[in-house]
């Protein structure tokens, strides 16, 4: 049999060594050791590490690559870079909106990163984010899986026209259904923001994936509620809760109520590393609180959790480079998962976890599904991390899009090697 691609002598996730993989009309046709067969193109792995493509469950498309327009978030807090948002909405168009997304998408598919769910913000009468990130949508399909969430960036009952909005951009052809509760104006308008969005999903047939108390005040509990009305409308498996922040401060005795809570729903949990280190804890003095949430014990209690990575140069965050492995490294520190089982655990946290999220089809290194595929210059998952791997070939449907040279140093140094593969300086383990 004759495939369009084979890529020989990859080393794959489960630690087995010199796989080939064959791709025959955008599909894995075969994952098998010393395949015999001919392809119109072979790329050989050479025992490099091979993954799935990068997954990010939490992004702000229509902000992206805005930093400094109109000026920066001195502050560095989450209702500062909110409110820098709303001085930008009504200055930018959407084609200025839809260049920066597509700019970003070059960047995004450069670094391995296939998959995207992004929030647009649906709290601007004229929709112009919302149309402009459609447009990218249909564009970037080729090559990246974007899809978009209606999100109430000021509050869905805060802001007068927001549900219409919201359900405006729905009939438009926006995938997910979003939320803040905790910027809602009471607790308890904030609890029934949450029960009306699921209502509206409920009925829609469509998920929910909702910024739920990105705050550092342990009273702020509206993933309690978020929970109840997944199991109440029959949405377990389709809910996203995301950042979970508060939880970081949360009692001992009430967040042992709440996982299980959360699990008996089915919700599945975003948190966002790099932006939750960076804006949490602000109004702390010492101790400062970091404010990523309980990352180990959700996962523990078998809840599905995937890193985000939320920003990237924009009012609320000043650097990112679309790198799940950066994202990753941080979910790492910061939650201490240092194990040899926790640290590979964090691959799964920027792929097969937030591709479980999206609900992404044929997703995987497997026979069957869709010949999307990174090859890595490490040699495993910790190392990729680690070394923030660089991505050698990007793979998307059988067909090589994106390659970027192997990470070698040239060394001039008398009696010491002429060059460094910073693959090579590791212990065997």
């Amino acid at each position: 049999m004759s495939f369009d691609l084979i890529v020989k002598n990859a080393t794959l996730a489960d630690g087995r060594g010199g796989i080939d993989i064959a791709c025959k009309d955008g599909r894995i046709a075969a994952v098998e050791p010393g395949l015999e067969a001919e392809a119109a193109q072979m790329i050989d792995a050479g025992g490099q590490f091979v993954t799935p493509p990068f997954v990010d469950p939490h992004f702000h498309l229509d902000a992206t690559l805005s930093l400094g327009r109109p000026r920066m978030n001195v502050s560095g807090t989450l209702l500062e870079g909110i409110a820098l948002w709303g001085e930008l909405k009504p200055l930018q168009s959407a084609e200025e909106i839809a260049a920066r997304a597509l700019r970003y998408c070059d960047l995004a598919v450069s670094q391995g990163l296939l998959a995207v769910r992004s929030h647009v913000d649906v709290c601007d009468d004229s929709l112009k984010g919302v149309e402009a990130l459609l447009e990218v949508r249909r564009q970037v399909a080729p090559y990246l899986d974007l899809q978009l969430v209606a999100f109430p960036q000021d509050g869905l009952y805060r802001d007068p026209t927001a549900e219409a909005n919201l359900i405006r951009a729905l009939d438009m052809g926006v995938d997910v259904v979003g939320g803040i509760p905790h910027f809602e104006r009471t607790m308890a308008a904030g609890a029934a923001s949450v029960t009306r969005l699921c209502e509206i999903a409920a009925e829609r047939g469509l998920r929910v994936d909702m910024h739920c108390d990105e705050t550092d005040d342990p009273m702020s509990r509206h993933v309690e509620t978020l929970a109840f009305e997944a199991q109440r409308l029959g949405l377990q498996g389709r809910v996203a809760g995301s950042h979970l922040t508060s939880m970081h401060s949360m009692d001992n005795y009430y967040v042992s109520k709440l996982i299980p809570l959360m699990a008996e729903a089915g919700v599945a949990v975003v948190p966002n590393p790099l932006i939750n280190i960076m804006i949490q804890g602000r109004h702390d003095s010492y101790p400062r609180r970091r404010g990523m949430t309980r990352v180990r014990e959700l996962r523990d209690a078998g809840l599905t959790v995937a890193f985000g990575s939320d920003c990237v140069m924009d009012p609320w965050y000043s650097l990112g480079s679309a790198d799940m492995l950066e994202v990753a490294a941080m979910g790492l520190h910061v939650g201490q998962l240092s194990s040899r089982a926790d640290m590979a655990w964090c691959l799964d946290a920027v792929t097969a976890n937030p591709a479980a999220v999206m609900g992404l089809e044929g997703y995987g290194i497997a026979p069957g599904c869709n010949a999307d595929m990174v090859i890595l210059q490490a040699r495993d998952a910790i190392e990729a991390i680690r070394l923030k791997a660089t991505r050698l070939k990007v793979i998307r449907r059988g067909r090589l899009i994106a390659e970027t040279p192997a990470r070698i140093a040239r060394l001039d140094l008398d009696g010491r090697p002429g060059a460094v593969n910073p693959s090579d300086y590791a212990p065997d383990v």
